[in-house]
């Protein structure tokens, strides 16, 4: 394995996506907050898939969708997470490196099956998601490899997989890792609930590890408890080199260092689906950061490639992201 083969190495949930248009009705119903992510386990899951309409399933999972991303953008991208050796799990390997994204985390041959999303999409395009993890909670540092990580420019750490114990071992591994291999660590907070369950151990691993920072206007409240966006961009301000804040329809701000830009957002014909519009927004930023585009460029190829992924159902580009990138800002990423 060379130096820098890789521009991002994504660790995080390995999960297949079980897509379902709902509405408000059948989320009440059932107690389901919209917009949020609720860890369930089997038999729950099992439960709500008996009582929702038809379904499609799609490889998923947060920073595996960021890194579907980066591949799509033309970026050389690899992935760690753990599936088990069931159906679901080959076809979630296969739809990896079919992408071409480098995928050889060994998977579980007893216990658990692969993890499982229920994700309900409402007509206003919000998505609710029952999550199963499954073989997920499986991940270990010794699923980290110190070869792949110094590979990797810059290891994306999924906020989501920080519940599991032996997966923030596996976090702090990869840091530690890539720090002293002289490359750098991105975190996606994820879900403003995972912030709630996690702010303390965050806002550490802010301080301590984190180079780029992901994050949402509600997230990054939250991490800091504070009542609004300024007071927040304020407060995370030199705590790591960039933040990379989202703001729905407003567009993006992104801060590093005395430097701020705000990039508007891009024009959507329909918001289909908001699932993954973080996780596209994020690979865009890495990929044009790592082919060492300044922030507003990043920031505007981050804000296309979210653009993309709320037009249609499902959290994975279904068009060429590069190409996308070519025709609006005639940048040549090939």
């Amino acid at each position: 394995m060379t130096d820098t083969q890789f521009d991002v190495l994504a660790i995080g949930n390995a999960i297949v996506d079980i897509l379902v248009y709902t509405d408000d009705r059948f989320l009440n119903t059932h107690g389901l907050i919209k917009g949020t992510m609720g860890l369930v386990d089997l038999d729950a899951s099992c439960a709500l898939y008996d009582k929702v309409g038809a379904a499609l399933e799609r490889s998923g999972g947060s920073a595996a969708n960021t890194i579907a991303g980066v591949a799509s953008l033309g970026g050389r991208g690899a992935f760690i997470g753990k599936v088990c050796d069931d159906q679901l799990g080959r076809v979630f390997s296969h739809d990896m490196r079919a992408i071409g994204v480098y995928f050889e985390t060994a998977p579980t041959i007893e216990g658990a099956a692969t993890a499982t999303s229920i994700v309900l999409v409402t007509p206003d395009a919000e998505r609710t998601m029952q999550t199963y993890l499954g073989a997920c909670v499986e991940l270990s540092p010794d699923d980290v490899s110190a070869e792949e990580i110094s590979a990797a420019q810059v290891t994306y750490l999924e906020g989501y997989l920080w519940d599991p114990p032996a997966a923030k071992q596996a976090f702090i591994k990869a840091a530690e890792l890539a720090h002293n291999a002289g490359r750098e660590i991105s975190l996606s907070l994820s879900d403003p609930f995972c912030v709630d369950r996690h702010r303390a151990d965050f806002a550490e691993l802010v301080d301590r590890y984190v180079d780029i920072l992901f994050a949402n206007e509600e997230e990054i409240m939250s991490l800091y408890q504070v009542e609004s966006f300024d007071e927040a961009l304020a407060a995370v301000r030199g705590r790591c080199k960039i933040a990379a804040l989202t703001r729905n329809a407003e567009g993006c701000v992104i801060v590093s260092g005395n430097e701020l830009c705000t990039v508007v957002a891009e024009t959507v014909d329909e918001v289909v689906d908001t699932t993954g519009a973080g996780d596209a927004f994020a690979a865009g930023f890495l990929a044009g950061y790592t082919r060492g585009c300044d922030l507003p460029t990043s920031a505007r190829m981050a804000n296309i490639a979210a653009g993309e992924a709320i037009s249609h159902l499902g959290a994975r580009p279904e068009a060429c992201l590069a190409d996308m990138v070519v025709e609006r800002m005639g940048r040549n990423l090939r």
